[in-house]
């Protein structure tokens, strides 16, 4: 699928992995409009990026919230007559917290909550909105491919370390979905897929003390280092353009497999 003269909506497009998928996009032609809590880092990167960006105040944990923004992003269609290409859901969170503590109090509900209803249900709800839309998409190419979702797991979907209990069940969640959603979008013409990435440069990292980061090289086999977003960007345009990419989780991680304690 080509990448240029297309719009992409991207989810937790201001920053980290996001940011770098979106800026990747557009320098390869595409229209991108960008979903995220942060104005202030929007504004500007819209500033940046100029008239093939629009950005859009989103909280993927509240509907109204996401079709506010399903709106504008087809009004801004509309506008340029550049039809929707994908969805990537970057928007994610994470709230360690051992299940229960050592004082015999178990999680509080809410971290629970907060957690699941960014990277799972947040995840599933810009999906559910954005279809409509892809699915009236003048089908393209010899395979009549109208476009492409690309969802955002992690690691700990498969090796969850202690203390990700409710990071680790939001992830695999998105992990398990990747196959009956591209099934479901089989008849329309658009893929499913899922990356899946270990330790990467971004806003969650830098929370990360230099004793965590230093046990997580440890555990890497190679290269021995955090990923950086443009690889993680990379990856994205690999799955837009290359149609047999449906279904699947890529596993971005250098072949690391997280120890069960830092």
């Amino acid at each position: 699928m080509k990448i240029a003269d297309r719009t992409f909506i991207i989810s937790g497009g201001a920053s980290g992995l996001g940011l770098a998928t979106a800026r990747d996009l557009h320098a390869h032609g595409a229209y991108v409009s960008l979903l995220d809590l942060n104005c202030d880092s929007g504004s500007q990167i819209v500033t940046e990026l100029g008239k093939r960006a629009k950005f859009f105040e989103t909280d993927v944990s509240n509907t109204e919230s996401i079709a506010d923004a399903i709106k504008g992003t087809t009004a801004w269609i509309k506008e340029t007559g550049k039809t929707i290409g994908g969805v990537v859901t970057g928007a994610g969170v994470g709230l360690p917290g051992l299940i229960i503590d050592k004082k015999n109090e178990p999680v509080p509900i809410a971290s629970i909550d907060f957690v699941l209803n960014i990277n799972l249900r947040g995840t599933l709800d810009l999906i559910r909105q954005a279809l409509p839309y892809m699915t009236t998409v003048e089908p393209a190419g010899p395979d009549g491919e109208r476009g492409v979702i690309i969802m955002v797991a992690s690691s700990a979907a498969f090796d969850g370390q202690m203390g990700q209990v409710a990071y680790a069940a939001s992830k695999g969640a998105v992990a398990s979905l990747t196959l009956p959603l591209a099934r479901d979008l089989s008849r329309y013409g658009i893929r499913a897929v899922t990356i899946a990435p270990s330790v990467f440069d971004s806003n969650m990292t830098k929370l990360m003390g230099s004793k965590v980061k230093q046990s997580l090289a440890n555990a890497m086999e190679f290269p021995k280092r955090a990923g950086q977003p443009e690889e993680f960007a990379r990856t994205v345009k690999d799955c837009i353009e290359n149609v047999m990419l449906n279904g699947t989780i890529i596993r971005l991680d250098g072949g690391m497999r997280m120890p069960a304690r830092l």
